[in-house]
């Protein structure tokens, strides 16, 4: 849900600017963990309503466009897994429509761009969106030579090898295609392979995969080809990148599109070629009709211009084309009844009330939950303490309630039947104390805004049992220290273990397993059932193996609120070393003095995640905790970029104004690559202010402290071009 609807057309300029970076940052997070992690945590609906409420506030105050903003960006940062590979022509994302108005503004901006009256003398093509995985594949010479993600639009993951497993995707083109080709689609996996496969999951008594989508982007993404190789996946071509001699190839897109079956590449058979509104609204709804049939997901139609010297005219956005739109389906719905209201407790305190549901199916999965976000959601109470729901109604115990579910995302209720509404319907009461251990439940007061947050939060910290388990859990996730053999079923059966020999209650304990465990007369781990002699080595053996570990792993894996991936890999660059970081960190505690300007002044970290570091650690729990730790793991030195011939290495770097030359990622990404750190304000630590157009106060500030400046000309020649 937005955290704020404040109407846009009340927004002073300087809550435009704070809103619009709160924007930036929620649609990064959203899109790195949709792109990169196959892990959406909102719907798309309510992703787009983020994107149009960015871009509104965008059109009233254009002079406060952001240089991240959502606007001018494209997927997600590639992942450090694979080897980047960087795109030939960029893969841009497509706006998107939600209704039949929506689509004849579309069909008329074409019209209007060209100059034409809207006689239905445009073609467009009309296709399934597929929900699957872009992907852009290059052969030179008719030879497959590699194949990219998305990735961030510009740069994508280096797939090749696991790409060549697809069956439906040739290694080598006919004779007679252009010596360089780029063809573009959606790898997906097909529902009944899907569903094959969770049976066979099943069977082996392993976790479930949640859907398709992310089965897909999983399995694509193994380091292992014969894990892709054995998952059946499927492709759809239906755009292209580079073309070297691309006048001997058709004139229109759904030619094009013909052209690729000729090839051997399977095209989607439902595309048409369409010319009036009315028509491509009426495929629109046969593609709907047919959708529960198909054996693939889809979550809309795509429409594009299909003559391409007109695409040619119409050419592009900052991040999306002129002549193409996604036309997307609404989410999907469904009619049940509240049972019950349950609290769940997570890693970081929060109360989380989940409606128990009478089980109803929404889009083929059988529902049963759903959230209702925080207590504000319960009573009819947006963030911002607007009524919401229609009639600003509350949600009780007993209510007939409307439940939407979005593609993989936590299903949530909508709104409720007020008409069906029984006299025994039960109102809920929030608690005020923590139904896992009983300490208080509070809500926090920003100190900036004066507003009460909008969750509930455990005081209990590592008291609590669920946030403690909740905790371990994420320590060991696969991202952290993953440690194979530690999920989530065995942490709970060592946390509630009475044998001392067997606790695992904080994550020292579980460098501390085996000597507890070797020291043990009676309770022998290869004793209990689901253990065994060799289960419980390589258990030993995981963890030990994790011994040393990579400082970024080691500050996520610790759990701190607000600090993702992300996050902790710019703290270990910026750092080096864990001693360094913590010594910096409690020398920030006072919120004043150079080290919480240094931490502040970090690329990608804001006020409120520096708050939070800083107050994790304060708490002498938590250090107590870490201190044993460290005693058992070695965090590794964060490894510098190897550039040590270059002017910038080891230097700190602020890019400020309307960067012409560059983006202000692909500047950023070059001084990285160089060895540079890139900052986001300047201070005495700052060695090089590149100023472009409209520089302000970042200009000012450096001119204060003696910092070099340099124009963007003068930049290029300095690091070498």
């Amino acid at each position: 849900m937005a955290a704020d609807q404040t109407p846009i057309d009340t927004l002073t300029e300087q809550a435009a600017a704070a809103e619009l970076e709160r924007l930036a940052g929620a649609l990064a997070h959203h899109d790195e963990l949709y792109h990169a992690k196959d892990a959406p945590e909102i719907s798309d609906a309510d992703y787009d309503a983020l994107k149009k409420r960015n871009a509104a506030i965008e059109e009233r105050f254009p002079q406060l466009i952001r240089a991240d903003s959502p606007s001018v960006r494209v997927g997600a940062a590639p992942l450090a897994t694979f080897a980047p590979i960087t795109h030939a022509r960029p893969m841009l994302s497509l706006d998107n429509t939600f209704s039949d108005e929506d689509v004849r503004d579309f069909v008329g901006s074409v019209y209007r761009f060209l100059g034409q009256l809207p006689d239905n003398s445009i073609a467009f093509t009309a296709e399934p969106k597929i929900d699957g995985l872009s992907m852009s594949i290059r052969y030179e010479r008719g030879r497959l030579v590699n194949a990219a993600t998305r990735g961030d639009g510009t740069t994508g993951e280096n797939v090749t090898e696991n790409i060549k497993t697809i069956k439906d995707i040739p290694q080598r083109l006919p004779d007679g295609v252009p010596d360089v080709v780029e063809v573009r689609g959606e790898v997906y996996m097909a529902k009944s392979d899907f569903l094959a496969l969770n049976a066979e999951m099943e069977a082996q008594g392993k976790q479930l995969y949640v859907n398709p989508r992310n089965t897909a982007a999983g399995s694509l993404r193994q380091l292992d080809a014969k894990v892709t190789a054995s998952r059946n996946l499927k492709f759809f071509a239906y755009a292209w990148g580079e073309i070297i001699e691309p006048n001997a190839l058709p004139k229109t897109q759904f030619e094009m599109v013909q052209v690729f079956k000729t090839w051997g590449f399977p095209v989607n058979p439902l595309m048409k070629r369409l010319t009036s509104v009315d028509e491509i609204i009426a495929h629109y709804s046969e593609i709907g009709l047919q959708r529960p049939d198909l054996d693939y997901d889809i979550d809309g139609v795509v429409y594009k211009v299909d003559r391409l010297d007109l695409q040619a005219r119409l050419g592009f956005r900052s991040r999306s084309p002129r002549w193409a739109t996604a036309h997307k389906f609404p989410a999907e719905q469904a009619f049940t009844i509240v049972e019950n209201i349950d609290i769940q407790v997570g890693r970081t305190g929060a109360l989380t009330p989940v409606a128990r549901l009478t089980p109803i199916t929404v889009g083929g999965v059988v529902v049963t939950n759903a959230t209702l976000h925080n207590a504000d959601y319960i009573e009819g109470i947006g963030n911002s303490g607007e009524r919401i729901r229609e009639e600003g109604h509350d949600i009780r115990i007993g209510d007939t309630v409307i439940v939407q579910r979005a593609g993989d995302v936590i299903p949530q209720v909508l709104d409720v039947i007020m008409e069906k509404r029984s006299a025994e319907a039960t109102k809920y009461e929030f608690p005020t104390k923590c139904p896992v251990c009983g300490s208080h439940a509070v809500r926090e007061k920003n100190e900036k805004t004066g507003k009460l947050d909008s969750v509930t939060r455990c005081t209990g910290g590592f008291v609590c049992r669920a946030q403690a388990v909740e905790h371990l859990k994420h320590f060991v996730s696969r991202n952290a220290f993953d440690i194979e053999g530690l999920g989530a079923k065995q942490i709970d059966f060592f946390f509630e273990a009475e044998d001392p020999s067997l606790q695992i209650r904080t994550a020292p304990e579980i460098f501390t397993l085996k000597k507890r465990q070797d020291a043990s007369p009676l309770m022998k781990l290869e004793n209990i059932d689901g253990f065994g002699k060799v289960s419980v080595r390589k258990l030993f053996d995981a963890i030990d193996g994790r011994r040393s570990i990579a400082l970024h792993r080691f500050i996520y894996a610790l759990g701190i609120r607000h600090v993702g991936e992300t996050t902790a890999k710019l703290l270990a660059r910026a750092y080096g070393t864990y001693d360094a970081f913590e010594q910096a960190m409690k020398e920030a505690s006072s919120l004043t003095g150079d080290a919480w300007a240094d931490l502040n002044n970090i690329e990608g970290i804001g006020e409120i995640v520096a708050r939070a570091i800083v107050e994790f650690f304060k708490e002498r729990r938590n250090i107590e905790v870490i201190d044993r730790l460290i005693a058992e793991v070695t965090p590794e030195e964060a490894e510098q970029v190897a550039a040590s011939d270059s002017p910038i290495a080891g230097k700190t770097v602020v890019f400020t104004g309307s960067l012409e030359k560059f983006t202000r990622d692909e500047a950023k990404a070059r001084a990285e690559g160089l060895g540079a750190k890139v900052a986001g304000s300047v201070s005495k630590k700052t060695d090089y202010v590149v100023a472009g157009p409209g520089a302000g106060s970042k200009l000012d500030k450096a001119r204060e402290l003696g910092v070099i400046v340099m124009d963007e000309d003068e930049w290029l020649v300095f690091i070498g071009g």
